[in-house]
């Protein structure tokens, strides 16, 4: 969006997503968050939690990546929160039961894999009449999906069921900013893919 930005990573296996400084940003302990030092009505720092919120709020301040006519907006708004409500709760279960539960409980498996490919089957019904869920532009709506369509390298998107969403997905994963933000990774999180010590399975499951 051509804003210029700092990146501080939060090391949530260590527990700094606990620490009071980052608590006074983001209540709910959770990345991401972020501060503008630059807000729009000239005032103090403005902290903003919960990446929906933090993604409508960085479309207000650029006027990008969100319609502004009052239907196209509905649209965009709607399957921005069909993610935060759907796809992104729900996969982020189906990862844990799959891959970080310390033990494979049957009901748990088959009832997120389940819903995830039913929140797929979604998606490509949407996709098979627009270039992007909120609507021909790209847009916050993608922007917050994207990340979780094959987010686990054990668990990959049924691309062949769904070649709609395959479509959507090889669009926004060729865009130049897609490719910067992902070749960042190695950088901001080293440790990313290596099995979760006993420690940092307490910080991140065994919540306070």
């Amino acid at each position: 969006a051509g804003l210029d930005y700092r990146i501080k990573p939060v090391n949530i296996g260590s527990g700094d997503q606990f620490q009071p400084e980052f608590l006074a940003i983001a209540p709910n302990n959770k990345i991401p968050a972020i501060v503008d030092h630059a807000p729009a009505d000239g005032g103090a720092p403005l902290s903003v939690f919960e990446s929906g919120a933090i993604l409508q709020y960085l479309a207000g301040k650029t006027g990008r990546f969100l319609p502004t006519d009052l239907r196209g907006r509905a649209t965009a708004l709607e399957w921005l929160f069909w993610q935060m409500g759907g796809l992104g709760p729900m996969s982020g279960q189906m990862g844990h039961f799959n891959v970080y539960a310390p033990e494979r409980i049957a009901y748990a498996i088959e009832r997120y894999d389940s819903e995830v490919r039913r929140l797929h089957r979604v998606m490509d019904k949407r996709l098979s009449g627009s270039a992007y869920l909120g609507g021909d532009e790209y847009g916050i709506a993608d922007m917050a999906s994207y990340p979780w369509i094959g987010a686990y390298s054990k668990l990959p998107a049924d691309f062949d069921a769904f070649p709609h969403l395959h479509r959507w997905h090889q669009a926004i994963a060729m865009r130049p900013a897609t490719q910067r933000a992902y070749a960042l990774g190695p950088t901001v999180n080293p440790d990313a893919g290596k099995p979760l010590s006993e420690e940092e399975r307490r910080q991140l499951f065994g919540q306070r």
